[in-house]
């Protein structure tokens, strides 16, 4: 950026509206102004309080990596490239250097590791490819291959310069209209009837109708003058730039990654870049009693140098460089860097209308930059996302964050463990136990294993059912889907399936959703026809305006103007969130929405001796014939009163228990005692999964998502499509039923059950990659492995085999219709 262009943003006045205003002047701020533009935006507005660049950006190591565990955000990382390349050849380039990254293993699990990437890696079409330590070697001739097991090499990685590349973001925004004010700070955002109105700067004023908060290490700041919880924790991250050593060469080596040893190297110019991420870390400005607050003088500075802490980085760096134990450093960088609680981005639109948030960036902005001001400008101007971005979405953020101490611990917690190999059914271990079910200590006494979603404690089941006569070690899944694996996890399906368990669903959420137009309300946001009568049961998905996914849950009438909605534990605050925007933006506005999770259990009893187990208990007749399935009543459970909704997420008779909170621990202990004479079985939330995956019954943000329809997911009996109501999606689903669709959810396959496909492997028929598995796991009863992914339609036919990569291995599948168990749905209509 030119002087005269510094001058021009200082002198010009501030206009008094403008349709967006992007605050925050860093390579997300001008990424996402550059991409607005690039769609025709030319009124938005990009104020910095400083000089662009002047955050996080300026001392940013720089590096560019595609690959991610994501498939999202390995798409966007893959655009970034693409519009580097481009921003290359422009007047004012970002020193994009295409020179390939290496990833090395230091142990055989990593080595593990690495072949499960190469998998994910063919899904894409990226060039990443396994290599030898020698053939590492030769490409980064400095490093010592002592402990290395192997490698991989991704060709089309890099490097950039961030100043750079925000100037050449910044400098395509104002080409195509953007304006662009530095030195100026915003002190007071308004809002009027829920949405954005004003931002208020002390230049001046702008009206406005969206805001987009960019501001790195100040956007929580920024948000809690909305009342918005963003929870971003400003670390210290350190690196070193070494002296120059190397003789001067038009090539440049690859980056380099050692995750094993926490370290990463990449050369600058005739020396190297040095980090890592140290198990003792040190946030900065926040604490488990105080929110962050960035000094408001702190612009285009660094922390002072800590080299105690940086010690253990040294020494590993030595080991893989042993030149660096010789040479000299030049400077020590350390910058904070704005992390989350699962390094994972803060993408999205708040509770607050219009209010976007882009930031969150976890030491890994640089590589996202161009694909995330490509996914926030699409979701701005079509007002919800183009894409499944429910990984980033700041909606995803439960109520515990706005706690500074919970959201301190978990942050921390995730820097330190950031280059560890993180296997399936991993838990997190701070900041619990936060939230516990009312039966939680009854649980604890019968030594239950738990695990945490959304801060509740959950059961994924009991070790004390790990000893049983219908389970055995030898079913353990081989490598990390084995990990976390116990015998009591099929000892429970099989409990289930033949007699009964009971399961404490108490974090499910639930929402009651009321008011005169309540039923006019979920009639135009739901897909199906909901209102069907008190005490009906309707499964239904809420989808945007593409047709795709964005909420997957139950709708109970429970009375003429009252509804109960009951939906996943983690997907509460998204789908509250979702519903009040739908509520705002179709002018619902006197529909009460409530959030009653806490106030309300869930328990559930299925298996075939349900109904003799309830009947035991109640004077209410629970038949078939009074009592069918997709019906909710009020009954008696011994002393307990409690709404039973017959119902089933394990494909099995039974019902759902909905009893005032106090009451669960009375409602649970009567269950288990009417139990006893018919063995039943106490059961956790792993058991869950396997007996759901054999019914083939949809888990939202694995197998279904916002970028999947209900028609190619096969869930068109979900959808209502002769009802009176509009519902947001339909004219796409009716596009959708009359083109047909391409590809389709199925079920796959493999004889050996301990080969467990884990999510993303690639699949393939006759040699060709045609599909990518979303969601894998045991089924007990068929006696198979199980993968779901969308295959083409012309490979979707029962028995057509296809091959899965496991761990670099590829295993046979068949492709099989599901329901795989019960397919006529007789055991749960029993």
């Amino acid at each position: 950026m030119s002087n005269s262009e510094v001058s021009a943003d200082v002198r010009r006045k501030i206009p008094t509206r403008a349709r967006i205003v992007v605050i925050g002047g860093g390579v997300g701020g001008t990424s996402v102004a550059y991409h607005l533009a690039k769609h025709g935006e030319r009124d938005v507005v990009l104020l910095d309080r400083n000089e662009l660049t002047s955050g996080s950006t300026f001392h940013s190591a720089g590096l560019v990596g595609q690959l991610r565990a994501d498939p999202t955000l390995t798409r966007m990382n893959m655009y970034s490239v693409e519009l580097y390349r481009e921003l290359q050849k422009t007047d004012t380039p970002p020193s994009w250097n295409e020179c390939g990254s290496i990833k090395l293993a230091s142990s055989k699990e990593r080595m593990e590791e690495i072949r499960r990437q190469i998998g994910w890696a063919r899904t894409f079409d990226l060039n990443l490819h396994e290599i030898s330590a020698k053939e590492a070697r030769d490409l980064f001739p400095l490093m010592s291959t002592e402990g290395v097991v192997g490698a991989c090499f991704l060709p089309t990685d890099g490097q950039v310069d961030p100043s750079q590349l925000a100037h050449a973001l910044a400098n395509g925004a104002r080409a195509n209209g953007v304006k662009i004010f530095t030195h100026t700070r915003v002190l007071a955002i308004n809002t009027e009837n829920g949405r954005v109105k004003k931002v208020q700067t002390d230049k001046g004023d702008i009206e406005c109708e969206i805001v987009v908060n960019c501001g790195g290490l100040f956007a929580p700041e920024i948000g809690r003058l909305v009342d918005v919880r963003i929870p971003i924790i400003p670390m210290s991250h350190q690196y070193v730039v070494t002296d120059s050593f190397m003789a001067r060469s038009d090539k440049t080596m690859p980056s380099l990654r050692d995750p094993d040893l926490l370290v990463y190297f990449r050369q600058e110019v005739q020396g190297l870049v040095m980090g890592g991420y140290e198990r003792d870390s040190k946030p900065w400005t926040a604490s488990e009693t105080s929110f962050d607050q960035v000094p408001a003088d702190f612009n285009g500075r660094l922390l002072p140098e800590d080299w105690d802490r940086f010690e253990e980085i040294v020494e590993n760096s030595q080991r893989r460089v042993p030149k660096l134990g010789e040479i000299g450093v030049r400077t020590m960088i350390n910058g904070p860097e704005g992390f989350t609680p699962d390094n994972e981005f803060c993408l999205g639109e708040t509770e607050v209308g219009g209010f976007y948030v882009a930031a969150g960036f976890c030491a890994h902005g640089i590589a996202g930059t161009g694909g995330i001001g490509k996914v926030m400008a699409e979701w701005i101007i079509a007002g919800e996302p183009t894409m499944d971005l429910w990984h980033m979405d700041i909606r995803r953020f439960g109520a515990q964050y706005n706690s500074p101490s919970f959201t301190l611990k978990r942050t921390v917690e995730n820097y330190e463990t950031y280059y560890d190999i993180h296997y399936p059914g991993e838990e997190r271990q701070s900041a619990r136990p936060l939230k516990v079910p009312p039966a939680y200590e009854w649980h604890k006494s019968q030594n239950a294993s738990f695990g945490e979603k959304a801060g509740w404690e959950r059961v994924n089941y009991y070790e004390s059912n790990a000893n049983t006569k219908t389970t055995s070690p030898s079913l353990r899944p081989e490598g990390w889907a084995g990990k976390y694996w116990s015998p009591a996890i099929a000892a429970e399906h099989h409990a289930t399936r033949t007699s009964a368990g009971i399961f404490d669903e108490s974090s499910f959420a639930k929402f009651a959703v009321q008011g005169a137009r309540a039923e006019e309300f979920l009639q135009t946001v739901c897909a199906n026809d909901v209102v069907k009568g008190v005490g009906k049961i309707v499964y239904t998905q809420a989808l945007n305006k593409r047709g795709g996914i964005e909420c997957d849950f139950t709708v109970t009438q429970t009375d003429g103007t009252a509804f109960l909605i009951v939906t996943g534990t983690a997907f509460g605050t998204h789908d509250l969130g979702w519903l009040k925007k739908q509520r705002r933006e179709l002018g619902f506005n006197d529909v009460i929405l409530e959030d009653v999770t806490g106030r309300f259990a869930c328990i559930g009893l299925w298996g075939p001796n349900a109904r003799k187990i309830l009947e035991s208990t109640t004077p209410q007749d629970v038949s078939n014939e009074a009592f069918p399935f997709m019906t909710s009543k009020m009954i008696t459970v011994g002393d307990v009163p409690t709404r039973a909704s017959r119902i089933t997420y394990v494909g099995e008779l039974g019902w759902e228990f909905y009893c005032s909170s106090e009451y669960t621990l009375t409602l649970w202990k009567t269950l288990i005692e009417a139990g006893n004479p018919f063995e039943l079985t106490p059961c956790g939330y792993k058991a869950i999964d396997t007996l759901r995956l054999e019914k083939g019954y949809r888990a939202w943000g694995g197998e279904i998502g916002s970028d999947t329809n209900p028609y190619e997911a096969g869930l068109g009996f979900a959808v209502s499509l002769n009802k009176q109501a509009d519902f947001v999606g339909k004219s796409a689903l009716e596009t959708v039923k009359k083109d047909g669709v391409i590809r389709r959810l199925r079920a796959i396959l493999i004889d050996d059950i301990t080969r467990v496909a884990l999510g993303n492997e690639p699949v393939r028929h006759n040699g060709k990659v045609i599909g990518r598995v979303k969601s894998g796991g045991q089924g007990h009863s068929i006696g198979k492995s199980i993968a779901y992914a969308y295959l083409p339609i012309a490979h979707t036919e029962p028995g057509t085999k296809v091959e899965i990569e496991i761990f670099g291995e590829w295993l046979d599948g068949t492709v099989a219709k599901d329901p795989l168990f019960d397919p006529t749905g007789e055991r749960i209509k029993a």
